[in-house]
């Protein structure tokens, strides 16, 4: 009798709930700063809407209207299909939002990741990766076929000494950082890197997905926060987090663009965004620009509840994203319960996602101060219980 090929699922699967690994979905009614979970009510610090925007009426609106002029899909590549004036239109604000010369949007951040990196460069060249990178990024780096070597996170020495001892042997070099990380909520040293870059002659992908909308004066993102804008840099960011809709963009020179165009099989090769989304998307661009109280709101709540956790181990971060680490796997999901218990909503994050097990915890502009206070009294008691 042969034996079944798929029988080796099932161990696998037992391996990983062995090792605390194993997930699951839960299913919301829609998102906010408060969701209900089996008809509980939940204050809900696990969402990357940070600007509250994936249920304000406008964009609701906006994506009604198109569906209305265009239909629900875009049928096809655009290339083969066509295109409708809207993706134009969102792809002209994006590169007005990111003072660069044009952009380009995908589908997801995803696919910008891996298509822009396979286009940029290949199996003679060099991709020197962060090592807490997201896996959009690190996966872009494999299709690439391009030499890949981790250097040690925000560690500028570290990065100097790998350029200093590869980078002579590769045609080209890609730097590849997150500016924002989002398992931890730390930055990436930006000016930094852009300067070895110049010194080493490399092309620098940043990607901003959690600093788009959030971070910079004008919401532009952390290339804008850190000073850097104006100088060369390949900057990928998602339409799904701060700008409430989905998709991926990658924004940059007006040659870099029309490059990936011809080159990123992630763009050249799969169905074009939604008329709803990209019309979505569209929308939340304009609200970012007009409305910077709510940006202003976002951040005086991170500033509050900071200054509330005075006694957590929480990681470093510049950003929404708070993270109160824990020592274990276990630790991490029986705080997780315990703040669920208390209706919070607050997910453990933990190996192989990232190096140690946390809670994590995202801040948003809708978040009222009594949700803060609601979340602070909650974790003082669950601290008593797991630390």
């Amino acid at each position: 009798m042969k034996n079944d090929p798929y029988a080796w699922l099932e161990q696998s699967l037992k391996s990983i709930e062995r090792a605390g690994w194993q997930r699951s979905t839960q299913t919301i009614d829609r998102p906010g700063a408060v969701i209900q979970i089996d008809n509980r009510q939940f204050l809900n610090f696990a969402s990357n809407d940070y600007l509250g925007l994936a249920t304000d009426d406008r964009l609701i609106n906006a994506a009604i209207q198109a569906i209305q002029n265009y239909g629900t899909g875009s049928t096809g590549s655009r290339l083969l299909t066509g295109h409708r004036a809207l993706h134009r239109e969102l792809e002209t604000a994006i590169a007005q939002l990111k003072q660069a010369e044009d952009a380009i949007v995908f589908s997801s951040g995803y696919l910008a990741n891996l298509g822009a990196i396979a286009a940029l460069v290949g199996k003679r060249d060099l991709i020197l990766s962060d090592q807490y990178n997201h896996s959009s990024l690190r996966n872009g780096a494999i299709v690439s076929g391009a030499t890949t070597l981790d250097y040690a996170h925000c560690d500028i020495q570290d990065l100097r000494t790998k350029l200093e001892q590869q980078r002579q042997h590769f045609q080209h070099c890609l730097i590849i950082t997150d500016t924002v990380f989002s398992m931890d909520g730390d930055l990436c040293p930006l000016p930094e890197i852009l300067d070895l870059a110049d010194e080493f002659e490399c092309m620098v992908l940043v990607d901003e997905a959690h600093a788009t909308g959030v971070m910079g004066a004008t919401g532009a993102g952390c290339v804008e926060h850190l000073g850097c804008t104006g100088r060369a840099i390949v900057q990928m960011g998602t339409l799904s987090k701060a700008l409430g809709s989905l998709g991926g963009y990658i924004a940059g020179s007006a040659q870099l663009i029309d490059f990936l165009r011809n080159r990123a099989p992630s763009w050249i090769y799969t169905t074009g965004l939604s008329p709803a989304d990209t019309a979505a998307a569209l929308a939340a661009i304009q609200i970012v620009q007009q409305e910077r109280d709510r940006r202003n709101i976002l951040w005086q709540n991170v500033a509050y509840l900071k200054s509330q956790l005075p006694n957590f181990a929480l990681l470093p971060s510049e950003s929404p994203i708070l993270c109160w680490q824990l020592p274990n796997v276990q630790t991490a999901l029986e705080a997780a319960k315990s703040l669920q218990a208390e209706g919070i909503f607050a997910p453990a994050i933990r190996p192989p996602t990232v190096p140690t097990s946390r809670i994590r915890m995202t801040i948003m502009a809708t978040h009222e101060k009594a949700h803060l206070d609601r979340l602070v009294a909650a974790l003082n008691r669950v601290q008593k219980d797991v630390e």
